[in-house]
């Protein structure tokens, strides 16, 4: 094959992964068993490449495993980690109990999480010591959208241990480095005597509390309230509900926003 051919051919997985039609790792698993069809014809080896601009297809099956996946919003308590769990901790994928379902939600959906909870992704991670939402969900391409850096504020409600001056606000709104990386802008607002809502695009370890810190501002309460389109709203404390594909599929088909210059307000 010519420098030229290689240019023009990409591994099938991949292209599938840069079209939206799903992650890398479901394309893998799609195409060992023969769900994928390039031009017409299925395919069944990982490898295998194709022209960048060939047509490719799902099977009737691998369109029903792709809509099966099922994502749900979690209150998550303080206490629960959101990552791998250590020795004597609780993961939030523990907590997607039927006792714990809260509202009304599709049968087959509620089935699907309640047979294999530990699938279930976190898109966004969420420390031990702080509260809220958590998305979790077994789409790869909304996973990605919602961790990739694809603009997808992350709201917050943050409550400190003093009363926020005007001058607490100003430095609180940038600009920042962490680690020696320059961060986004940032969204900050007073909610109360001692409130602060902050809205972010990304989140360092730790980068609320961090910054709060050197701004002599100690956080005593973190409750995430949103992700992306979705709002923690009445979801009771370690609760979960599932979110329904159509709101999944319209988040993921509209446009991710520009980034704006300068600071937020």
């Amino acid at each position: 094959m010519s420098q030229d051919d290689d240019l023009n051919t990409q591994r099938v997985a991949k292209l599938m992964a840069q079209r939206g039609m799903c992650s890398r790792r479901e394309a893998e698993r799609l195409i060992e068993v023969g769900a994928v069809l390039v031009d017409g014809q299925a395919v069944r080896s990982q490898g295998v490449k194709c022209a960048i601009d060939a047509d490719i297809r799902l099977t009737g099956h691998g369109e029903r495993r792709i809509a099966a996946h099922t994502t749900v919003l979690l209150h998550k308590p303080v206490g629960i980690v959101s990552t791998q769990a250590e020795e004597g901790q609780i993961n939030a994928w523990t907590l997607l109990t039927a006792e714990r379902a809260w509202g009304r939600n599709d049968a087959e959906a509620m089935e699907r999480v309640l047979a294999k909870p530990w699938t279930m992704a976190v898109c966004g991670r969420l420390d031990q010591d702080s509260r809220g939402l958590l998305v979790l969900t077994q789409n790869g391409v909304l996973a990605k959208r919602l961790t990739g850096g694809h603009g997808v504020l992350k709201h917050y409600r943050v409550t400190v241990d003093r009363q926020v001056r005007a001058e607490d606000l100003a430095r609180l709104r940038g600009p920042w480095e962490l680690d020696d990386r320059k961060l986004k802008a940032m969204e900050v607002n007073q909610a109360g005597t001692n409130e602060l809502r902050m809205s972010l695009v990304e989140g360092m370890k730790h980068q609320i509390r961090r910054v709060c810190a050197a701004c002599e501002l100690q956080v005593v309460d973190l409750l995430r309230e949103g992700v992306g389109p979705w709002r923690l709203g009445k979801l009771p404390e370690g609760h979960w509900t599932v979110v329904e594909g159509e709101a999944v599929q319209r988040f993921l088909d509209t446009p991710p926003p520009k980034e704006r210059g300068g600071r937020r307000r």
